[in-house]
C-alpha cells in the first residue's frame, strides 16, 4: 500500500509538471512579479540591493509554489481527473500530497534560480546549509497553503482570488520591503502569524555573516505551518468525495 502510494505520488507530480508548472504563464508568475515588484520598490527608494535579496528569494518561494495550485486542484476537480486518480490503488492523501509536492518542486526551481543568480551578480555568500534549512519548509507551507485555500472553493477564479489575499498581505506585512520590528505593535503580531516572516527572518541569517541558531526556530515554524495547512485540506477534500 505504501509502495503504490509513492509510486503515485511521483507520477503525479511528474504530470503537474509537465501538464501545469513548466509553462510559460506559471513560470512568469513564480518569477517575474516578484522581480517587478521588488524593482519598482528599489527604483522609488534606491539603496543596496543586498538588503532587498531575502525578500526577492522569499517572494519567489510565495508566488511560485501557489502559482499553479489554484488551477491544478480545482480544474481537476471539475475534470473529474481527480476521481479517476482514486480508481488506482493510491490514496486520495497521497494524491493531495503529490499535488503539495508539485508545487513546492516548481518552488525549488524558480527560487534557485533567483538565488543563484543574485549570489553571483552581487557576489553573496549566503550559508548554504542554512538556505536549504529554511527554503525547504517553506516551499512545503506555502504550497500547503495554495492546496487548502483551493479546496476552500469550487472555482478556479474563486481561489485565484482567495490566493490573492493572503499573499499580498504577506508582502506588505512580513517584512519583505520593511522590517517587521519597526511596524506598529499589533501589525507585529499579526506578522508573526504568518509564515512569509519566518522564511524573511531564516534567509536573512542566511545571508547574515554570522546566522544565529534562530533560523532552526523559523524552520520549525514553518514546518509547523506546513502540519497546519496540510492536515485541514486533507479533511476538506475528503469531503468533496463523500
Amino acid at each position: 500500500m505504501w509502495m503504490d502510494d509513492f509510486r503515485g505520488i511521483y507520477y503525479i507530480v511528474l504530470k503537474d509538471m509537465k501538464t501545469y508548472y513548466l509553462k510559460p504563464p506559471a513560470i512568469s508568475w513564480g518569477i517575474v512579479f516578484p522581480v517587478a515588484w521588488i524593482l519598482a520598490f528599489y527604483l522609488r527608494n534606491p539603496r543596496s540591493f543586498e538588503d532587498l535579496v531575502p525578500g526577492l528569494i522569499a517572494m519567489t518561494i510565495l508566488f511560485s509554489t501557489t502559482a499553479a495550485e489554484a488551477v491544478v486542484i480545482n480544474f481537476e476537480l471539475r475534470l473529474g481527473s481527480l476521481e479517476r486518480l482514486l480508481l488506482s490503488p493510491i490514496s486520495l492523501s497521497a494524491v493531495l500530497l503529490g499535488k503539495v509536492l508539485g508545487g513546492a518542486i516548481f518552488g525549488l526551481i524558480m527560487s534557485t534560480i533567483i538565488t543563484i543568480g543574485s549570489v553571483v551578480v552581487l557576489g553573496l555568500y549566503p550559508n548554504l546549509f542554512y538556505l536549504i534549512l529554511i527554503i525547504i519548509p517553506s516551499l512545503l507551507a506555502f504550497s500547503s497553503l495554495g492546496a487548502l485555500l483551493c479546496v476552500l472553493v469550487r472555482e478556479v477564479f474563486e481561489a485565484q482570488t482567495l490566493l490573492n489575499l493572503p499573499r499580498f498581505l504577506m508582502i506588505f506585512l512580513c517584512g519583505v520591503i520593511r522590517p517587521v520590528s519597526s511596524m506598529p505593535a499589533a501589525l507585529e503580531y499579526i506578522a508573526y502569524g504568518m509564515p512569509l516572516t519566518y522564511t524573511i527572518n531564516g534567509l536573512w541569517q542566511s545571508f547574515s555573516a554570522s546566522p544565529g541558531t534562530m533560523i532552526l526556530i523559523d524552520a520549525m515554524a514553518l514546518m509547523g505551518f506546513f502540519i497546519l495547512f496540510i492536515f485541514p485540506a486533507t479533511k476538506l477534500l475528503y469531503r468533496k468525495f463523500e
